[in-house]
């Protein structure tokens, strides 16, 4: 049989053991939520540069084939396209460096 004495403290250890778990548990989330959130804004980068690009060749091809001046038009485009999803990622890129300096600046004030 246990002794009461050696009963309590296994119980008491055991209390500590779940308490460190928990919290060895809890910072685990933010750091996963903000892996997901950099995988996100990757991907909305290249999105918006496929788009810039898909939406300048579009623009260009049409226009060459109504004009008849086939690449013309369409590299013209397609360089203003890829130009201006390179700026739309700068300024995605840009808006991510705010939010963390943003959220350190909020605790500050707590």
């Amino acid at each position: 049989m246990i002794d009461p004495a050696e009963k309590e403290r296994l119980e008491r250890l055991e209390a500590r053991i779940n308490q460190l778990k928990q919290a060895e548990d809890q910072p685990a989330k933010p750091m996963q939520d903000e892996h997901y959130a950099q995988a996100q804004l990757a991907w909305r980068m290249v999105v918006e540069l496929v788009a810039g690009l898909g939406i300048g060749f579009g623009i260009g091809y049409t226009l060459d084939l109504w004009l008849g001046t086939m690449p013309l038009f369409m590299v013209l485009f397609i360089l203003l396209g890829f130009a201006a999803g390179v700026r739309v990622m700068m300024r995605s890129a840009q808006e991510a460096q705010k939010q963390p300096a943003a959220e350190a600046a909020d605790e500050k004030r707590d």
